[in-house]
């Protein structure tokens, strides 16, 4: 753990300057705006240990695998997230010497992230190695929320030494990058353009194999103490493009430089139009000027927090934490585009590879559903549609047959792009959380015309998969599902993973109703898709019915708990609280032979089923279940606290549910699992929500009802979120005085608030 970042309600403060520190702010300090993004590295020159990051959503390059050996059905690649242009660099010289952190003296030292926003802002004092110059430096930046084709960077040198000096700055973009994390060792661009003339800049370039292309064009505006300056120089090269000052600096005096950038890709733009496009939005940018740019991006940003919002109460720490979490979601995602996705890193690194995983339906889902116009969440489903296609072809690959689809567990476009075997071939869990997905929004938005018009499709090729699956054991006398890696990572190629098998059998139950509703209410929408995926519905119906009326499910029974595979009881069952603290974490330190033989569970995996599924099981289940796994459980995924602050709530266990909340919202903020250089964890920031509204607010849909079963926190005074419900916007305040639930807009509703039928008006 780390703890080096300040308290405070809407703001991340680091106040030293701590080179062994640089990397995991970078990322925790990284800025966005939902269709590009960067790491917060340094504007001006820095030779110590750094990751410079700037990403672009949607722009990936197909690495091709890596593998001592080869099997059938292997992805051809590994979709990597491109590191694209160095937007922000600003070399400073005085008197010809580099202002560099890692080698000049810092004195005060503070890096800010204003989560309220959206802006990145630092200041420092700094001594020249030979002790000559002594300067203040201030500088800001965003990526506009309004305009996200635009970012912005304010940059002001105050000389604080007596003798005046030449300073030399030099405004740059450069696209001459890569990624840390190559196959190959090989850069991924080939630059098409570079052209510098004044105080304006571009660079063109485009990706190998894929042939993405972007622009990005900068206009720099320069003053000393208030008035204009010239750029002196401009010159470009390989994919770099300069504009260069240079002006006598008096103490006292301070330079400011404004640089108002462009990004644009043919994600947006035609080819042949990107690098105008380019030129002419950073050149409006600069005419509107930084202090309007900002307040346009500050006001989108407000809308965001009107009903994104959690207040917590008495907690300051909670509360950063939360917010800190709600921010990067949503400069990750906006839901403006159906080809994008949310990436486990979002903008903050390079790990992992791809843009969606399952965490996408299980844990993102809900919270754009409930702090956003469903038309957000509606994308994401759309979005599974769209590679409806590919999973198809990606279930064919491994012998399935008939539209059966497996969709990926790392993709970009669809195609499956894991390079781990045990996860590629056999995490197939995923298909039952994109089911899930669906089922979750039609049961939030009432919108089942999302079934008829494309919601069907995507669970016929998911039931389709799982009726093949299955396989009949006549020693059990029931359908089992062999060969698996559940949510548990720690577990590799087991035998009837408890979670798989129940959500198989969810699935195919959930798309007969499916079927049923659709006959009777769009029975030519119904129709149509019979002839399109030539489905025999009384014979495929029939396999699927005994698949899931004769799916084996293991259990213990003396325990009375579920099994979370058919070897578990045989490890030795040792509670992780006995793990020695050296151990841990046990991913870091131990070999994967000795994990995998362990009881150690990395992440929820029985209790994921039961979390989504909690009305299929009594509480007293939910008791026994969460009580036997929960001490074996390391929680060294990210995706495992928010699980089990929602079920410890549920149990009434609140000081359990307060202790994983604290590490599923400050996981990254105070780096738990010794990650956060390589990048934050977007995607279980969502469950930060899900721990807060479902955990201690007890948020759930029961049939058609919304019910709220609240828990307060003994540190917490109150907390208080808003709800989007079906065309309602919800305000919900818990506090030791009592709960207050308000209709802020829409139709009247009714709403079980702890037990009692409320009627909101």
């Amino acid at each position: 753990m780390i703890d080096y970042l300040k308290a405070h309600p809407w703001k991340v403060i680091e106040s030293e300057f701590k080179p062994s520190n640089q990397r995991i702010s970078e990322s925790i300090f990284s800025i966005g705006n939902g269709k590009f993004g960067q790491r917060a590295n340094f504007e001006e020159h820095y030779s110590g240990d750094h990751h410079q990051g700037s990403y672009i959503a949607g722009i990936y390059y197909p690495d091709k695998t890596k593998v001592g050996w080869w099997k059938n059905g292997y992805p051809e690649y590994f979709a990597k997230v491109l590191n694209s242009v160095n937007w922000i660099g600003l070399d400073v010289h005085l008197d010809q010497t580099q202002l560099d952190l890692n080698t000049w003296s810092v004195g005060s030292f503070e890096r800010i992230l204003n989560m309220k926003t959206g802006l990145l802002s630092r200041s420092f004092v700094a001594q020249a190695p030979s002790g000559n110059h002594k300067i203040e430096v201030n500088t800001e930046r965003f990526c506009s929320m309004h305009n996200d084709n635009i970012a912005a960077v304010k940059y002001s040198i105050k000389l604080l030494s007596e003798h005046p000096v030449k300073i030399d700055l030099n405004s740059y973009l450069d696209a001459d990058v890569e990624n840390e994390d190559t196959n190959w060792e090989e850069k991924f661009w080939d630059h098409l353009d570079a052209k510098a003339l004044g105080k304006q800049g571009l660079v063109h370039s485009r990706t190998k194999k894929t042939n993405f292309e972007v622009a990005v064009a900068m206009t720099n505006h320069i003053e000393l103490d208030g008035k204009p300056l010239d750029a002196l120089n401009a010159k470009s090269n390989a994919g770099k493009a300069e504009s260069q000052f240079s002006t006598a600096l008096n103490s006292g005096q301070t330079v400011t430089i404004f640089k108002y950038v462009a990004l644009c890709s043919d994600m947006h733009f035609e080819k042949d139009s990107l690098k105008h496009a380019a030129r002419t939005t950073s050149d409006e940018a600069s005419a509107l000027g930084y202090n309007e740019l900002f307040q346009q991006h500050k006001m989108a940003w407000s809308t965001v927090w009107q009903n994104a919002d959690i207040i917590i109460e008495g907690d300051e720490k909670a509360q950063q934490a939360i917010r800190f979490n709600i921010f990067h979601l949503n400069q990750t995602y906006t839901g403006k585009d159906d080809r994008l996705n949310i990436g486990p890193k979002g903008f903050t690194g390079e790990k992992y590879g791809g843009s969606t995983y399952w965490d996408t339906e299980a844990y993102c889902l809900p919270f754009y559903l409930n702090t956003h116009d469903s038309s957000t969440a509606k994308q994401l489903l759309v979005y599974r549609y769209n590679h409806l296609g590919k999973a198809i072809e990606n279930a064919e690959k491994l012998g399935f047959n008939n539209g059966a689809a497996l969709y990926p567990m790392v993709t970009m476009n669809g195609e499956e792009c894991h390079n781990e075997w045990e996860i590629t071939f056999e995490e197939i869990h995923r298909n039952s959380a994109i089911a899930y997905g669906i089922y979750n929004y039609v049961k939030h938005t009432g919108d089942k015309g999302y079934l008829a018009d494309s919601g069907f499709d995507v669970l016929l090729g998911i039931c389709r998969f799982w009726s093949q699956r299955a396989t009949w054991s006549d020693n059990k006398h029931a359908f089992v599902i062999l060969g698996v890696t559940g949510p548990n990572e720690y577990e590799n190629n087991v035998n009837n993973n408890w979670y798989t098998n129940y959500m198989a059998k969810w699935c195919l139950t959930y798309t007969l109703k499916v079927i049923i509703y659709l006959k009777a209410n769009h029975k030519k929408e119904f129709e149509q898709k019979v002839a399109k995926y030539n489905f025999e519905e009384e014979k495929e119906s029939f396999r699927w019915i005994e698949v899931m009326e004769k799916m084996y499910l293991p259990k213990d029974e003396e325990r009375g708990v579920f099994l979370q595979q058919d070897g578990f009881l045989d490890k030795e069952l040792v509670p992780a609280s006995d793990l020695p603290l050296e151990d841990r974490p046990i991913n870091q330190k131990w070999s994967w032979d000795r994990i995998l033989r362990s009881v150690y569970i990395k992440q929820a995996d029985t209790l994921q089923g039961l979390y989504f599924l909690q009305n299929h099981f009594d509480l007293e289940t939910i008791k026994r279940n969460f009580d036997f796994y929960e001490p074996f459980t390391v929680h060294e995924s990210s995706l495992s606290p928010c699980i089990h602050v929602v079920l410890a709530a549920m149990l009434g266990y609140q000081e359990k549910a307060y202790e994983m909340y604290l590490r599923t919202a400050r996981l990254d903020l105070d780096d738990y699992n010794n990650e956060a250089y390589q990048g934050l964890h977007i995607t279980s920031m969502a469950g930060t929500w899900l721990s807060v509204v479902e955990g201690f607010g007890g948020w759930r849909i029961k049939k058609d009802l919304p019910h709220l079963d609240p828990m307060l926190p003994e540190k917490w005074e109150a907390f208080s979120f808003k709800i989007m419900f079906r065309g309602r916007l919800l305000s919900i305040r818990i506090s030791n005085e009592g709960n207050q639930v308000e209709l802020l807009s829409g139709e009247p509703m009714d709403i079980i608030v702890s037990g009692e039928r409320v009627q909101l008006t």
